[in-house]
């Protein structure tokens, strides 16, 4: 067996990488070149994968590398990863922070699948099987393909968040429609059951486990209240799909905080439909119901001031 010393230096080179915070732009008195911006992004995410790459190509047979080879290879990836971190902070907050987060989260999606890589290769040496699939299978190279699929402005970074929240609320309304109708919210899992047990017991309650208990259904009192539920679900579904349009057809590239403001209350109200829609499964809590009704009632209410703004 190759002793696994040759890979030491990756033990050793450890230096602390900086991660790109919200919020952080270097100050610069320079004007904002859009174009030079994501030339530059573009070109540090292909340096990345080249680094990447050729790491993966050294430690993918024998023999290792030497201890001043892997030191140097470690130096150059550092340095793509500094590089990309560096174009990250040179966009200006008034680009919108839509836009920002989407290229940070980018951003550290490829120093997380980096530091993956590194820790695979020193762990796995390069004798272990594991090693022949990394170009393959490893995260790095994914997050670099992400890079030029970014928006390139915040209208579009708004409308690509926008276009996800729609889908989140039309998935959570569906699934709270299919359950009304078959007022049975846990039918599915009782079909499975009973389909796998059935040809192997006659008598349900035989079955160990089998749910019987009451506290699967829901009640009367328990129907009548999702009734305003769905309804609140649909008109969230609405209003999002009409602030989608709106923003595609009305919104304009300098409204800038305007839309990061649209879409700070999508992110909210995603979480809260998906809340509603969990709460209204029995054993339902009627208390906890009404208390994400009136959470989805007021960022609607919000949702709505946005919208009349938008549409001034």
């Amino acid at each position: 067996m190759v002793p696994r010393t040759s890979a030491f230096p990756f033990a050793t080179f450890r230096p602390p990488t900086p991660r790109p915070q919200v919020g952080e732009a270097r100050a610069t008195t320079e004007e904002f070149n859009r174009e030079v911006f994501w030339r530059r992004l573009d070109e540090a995410a292909v340096k990345v994968s080249r680094e990447a790459t050729a790491l993966t190509t050294v430690f993918s047979g024998l023999p290792l590398p030497s201890s001043q080879e892997t030191q140097r290879l470690c130096k150059q990836v550092y340095a793509a990863i500094k590089a990309i971190i560096a174009v990250y902070y040179s966009l200006p907050k008034d680009q919108g922070i839509t836009l920002r987060k989407l290229v940070r989260g980018t951003t550290l999606d490829i120093v997380d699948g980096m530091a993956q890589l590194l820790e695979v290769l020193f762990v796995n040496p390069a004798q272990s099987p594991e090693n022949n699939d990394l170009i393959s299978c490893n995260s790095v190279w994914v997050a670099c393909q992400q890079v030029p699929r970014i928006p390139r402005d915040n209208k579009a970074a708004a409308l690509l968040m926008l276009t996800k929240s729609v889908d989140l609320v039309k998935d959570a309304y569906e699934e709270m429609e299919q359950a009304v109708e078959e007022c049975d919210p846990y039918s599915g899992l009782l079909n499975d059951i009973e389909e796998d047990t059935s040809d192997n017991y006659n008598n349900e309650d035989d079955v160990l486990g089998f749910p019987t208990n009451q506290d699967l259904y829901w009640s009367e009192e328990d129907q009548e209240l999702i009734i305003p539920c769905l309804a609140l679900v649909r008109a969230s579904k609405a209003c999002l799909k009409k602030i989608q349009i709106l923003v595609a057809e009305n919104g304009k590239k300098d409204q800038v905080a305007q839309l990061d403001d649209i879409v700070d209350i999508c992110d909210e109200i995603s979480p809260s439909v998906d809340d509603l829609v969990l709460s209204i499964y029995p054993p339902m809590c009627h208390l906890t119901v009404r208390i994400n009704v009136s959470t989805g009632q007021a960022l609607m209410s919000v949702f709505e001031m946005e919208l009349e703004c938008l549409l001034d």
